[in-house]
């Protein structure tokens, strides 16, 4: 498989050839004698480029780059080096089919717009038949994001921080529990994760408003290991390994081993739940209804569907790239599953992965969507104006990463605001839609609202076209 990035590559190196000349001009300006001598040499280098033959010219990178991306060269240079397993931060570079092809289409004439003094229900409720569903205000939530695994607990805390501000809830991710994360935070979403840790302490599932059991996410399914190294230090402690120990995750949760262990895992999480909502989180594939069947069955109120957009801390490239399902897709099937199931009263869908513009969330609400959880987003927030801190010699995301030595840089109270603030503007572009196609509510908003630019994204969807 190939990802091709090849054009900016190759523009990012004519700027930097223009700058050279433009620095060489200013050099040369200078000092005669060394723009002669540096003439001669480009003069050498450019009779060489056109008469070498391919195999022992630098421009044989001119076709390969055709064919074979740089990222595709740069993994290549990383498997070389160590022999093991590459893994790859923030998700899968493919641009899959997505929302760009659907249009919201208002009325003009026939139904008005609304003035800006209407006021807009955003409000969510997950869990609608839980004995305490989980109500949040705003219908993005901050996702599962793991401590320990992925993030500092300055970064974690941050983003607690701003959930509470936003009225939204935040999750925990599948690391280790961290106390000042839930101590910041508003509403809770607690995975219980696949991981020695992952069935949680019954203090720890009393602290959330909701659990969510994680079999896989849009990146990642599966057993994957960490070495001890890696994990060091309190997230390592808070795990209860030891210091030597790697975390190896499981196949499923601890409690379950085969199959038939469900419906007792289920029991026993539903009793020491207390009745907040207990939701399924699932990588979408392509044998998705046979997984909602199960979700259904056991009784889960509510359903997180990852497509393969979904990013991560580090995930290997072939379950990034090669794994999974489109988000647009997911969302589709598991809306129509759900509805001829008849189950969309008390089963509640959340759909998280490559979800990053306030257009692409109000058109999955749109589509049948319940609530969207955003984690790129908001993780890119967290650095906004802090940047300068570790760049140009290290990347932005070092700044909130667990095993970087530039994690105590990041101020925590400057990252929740900038957080808030990024999420707050997404949600009032989206009041600003809403107000445009005539509605007041979330409730309202159908996919009788859109129109499709596409035969393909027509027929997935059941959207009409604009022809």
């Amino acid at each position: 498989m190939q990802i091709t990035i090849t054009s900016s590559f190759w523009l990012f190196l004519i700027i930097l050839l223009l700058a050279l000349q433009l620095f060489l001009v200013l050099i040369l300006t200078i000092n005669p004698i060394l723009r002669y001598l540096v003439g001669q040499q480009i003069g050498n280098f450019i009779n060489r480029l056109l008469s070498d033959k391919y195999t022992q010219n630098l421009m044989e990178v001119w076709p390969a780059g055709k064919r074979i991306s740089v990222l595709n060269i740069l993994e290549i240079g990383f498997r070389a080096h160590s022999g093991k397993i590459i893994t790859r931060p923030l998700g899968s570079p493919k641009h899959f089919p997505g929302f760009d092809n659907l249009m919201f289409a208002p009325h003009l004439m026939t139904r008005l717009s609304l003035p800006e003094s209407a006021q807009m229900n955003m409000q969510v409720t997950i869990g609608p038949k839980a004995d305490k569903p989980l109500v949040i205000n705003i219908p993005i939530m901050i996702g599962a994001m793991a401590y320990g695994i992925a993030l500092s607990e300055e970064a974690k805390r941050a983003l607690a921080r701003a959930a509470k501000t936003l009225q939204t809830t935040t999750c925990s991710g599948e690391g280790p529990f961290l106390p000042e994360e839930r101590m910041e935070a508003g509403k809770y979403a607690l995975q219980i994760a696949r991981w020695a840790w992952g069935a949680r302490t019954q203090e720890q599932i009393a602290s959330a408003d909701m659990l969510e059991v994680q079999m896989g996410q849009g990146a990642d399914m599966g057993a994957v290991s960490l070495e001890a190294v890696e994990f060091q230090g309190r997230a390592q402690e808070l795990s209860g390994l030891a210091p030597d120990e790697p975390a190896i995750s499981f196949p499923a949760p601890p409690g379950i081993q085969k199959q038939s262990d469900w419906p007792n895992f289920m029991k026993g999480l539903r009793k020491r739940s207390n009745g907040i909502p207990i939701a399924l989180k699932l990588m979408a594939t392509g044998h998705l209804e046979d997984d909602l069947t199960a979700a259904i069955k056991l009784g889960f109120d509510a359903v997180i569907i990852d497509g393969a957009q979904g990013g991560s801390h580090a995930t290997t490239p072939i379950k990034q790239d090669d794994f999974g399902i489109p988000s647009l897709f997911a969302l589709i099937r598991a809306v129509r599953f759900l509805n001829n199931q008849r189950v969309r009263d008390r089963v509640s869908l959340i759909v998280a992965g490559g979800y990053f513009t306030p257009g692409e969330c109000l058109k999955a609400i749109a589509l049948g969507a319940d609530a969207v959880y955003m984690a790129t987003v908001p993780l890119l927030s967290l650095t906004h104006n802090q940047v300068s801190k570790v760049i140009p010699w290290e990347p932005p995301t070092t700044l909130v990463f667990y095993d970087s030595p530039s994690k105590s840089k990041l101020d925590i109270d400057q990252a929740a605001t900038s957080v808030v603030n990024t999420i707050t503007s997404m949600v009032l572009e989206m009041e600003e839609g809403m107000r445009a196609l005539g509605k007041t509510s979330l409730k309202e908003l159908s996919a009788e609202d859109l129109v499709a630019l596409d035969s393909l994204t027509a027929e997935v969807t059941g959207v009409k076209r604009i022809y």
